[in-house]
């Protein structure tokens, strides 16, 4: 299905690597901000999964479509200008969609605690948010001649400073309301 909506594309594998890592990065970050907002400001638990949802999608979609703005007027301001388009380009709709769908996937993981009620749901969750990190950087090992580790350690290391920053702004701003 992937193949029919984005064409011969997809059979080059590192071709949507970066939209792949960036949908997957804000959507993880994103969502668990969410999860660390509310257990930060000590809300009832059922709250992460409204948010969280009301988060995966809204967000992912204003991503997506970010992205097919951002790609169709590159495109547009090439043709201004009378340069070529690179026959290999990306298509707007479908760097749209791999955003999108990365934000989406990569960013339910952190809810996946709350959703199946596995407690301690917050420390559960901030694992979980770590391993998805760690797995999405690593992954691009896969595409790249840098080792899985390092990768991995790199996006787990700034995935998990916005969480924590997500977390302490939660707290404090709890400690107030």
């Amino acid at each position: 299905m992937l193949e029919r909506l984005l064409g011969d594309d997809v059979t080059d594998h590192g071709r949507y690597l970066p939209e792949v890592i960036y949908g997957a990065n804000d959507g993880i970050v994103t969502t668990f901000a969410v999860v660390a907002g509310v257990a930060g400001a000590a809300l009832d638990p059922a709250i992460v999964l409204v948010l969280g949802a009301a988060n995966l999608f809204a967000d992912g979609f204003s991503m997506g479509m970010s992205n097919f703005l951002s790609r169709r007027s590159e495109a547009d301001y090439r043709t201004a200008q009378g340069t070529a388009a690179d026959d290999g380009d990306k298509s707007p709709s479908s760097t749209a969609l791999v955003t999108f769908g990365a934000f989406v996937v990569a960013g339910g993981f952190p809810l996946l605690p709350y959703l199946f009620v596995v407690r301690p749901l917050f420390p559960v969750s901030v694992v979980v948010t770590g391993l998805a990190f760690f797995v999405v950087g690593a992954s691009r090992s896969l595409v790249t001649d840098r080792g899985w580790h390092v990768n991995g350690g790199e996006m787990f290391v700034v995935g998990m400073t916005a969480a924590t920053v997500a977390y302490v702004v939660g707290n404090l701003l709890g400690s107030v309301a």
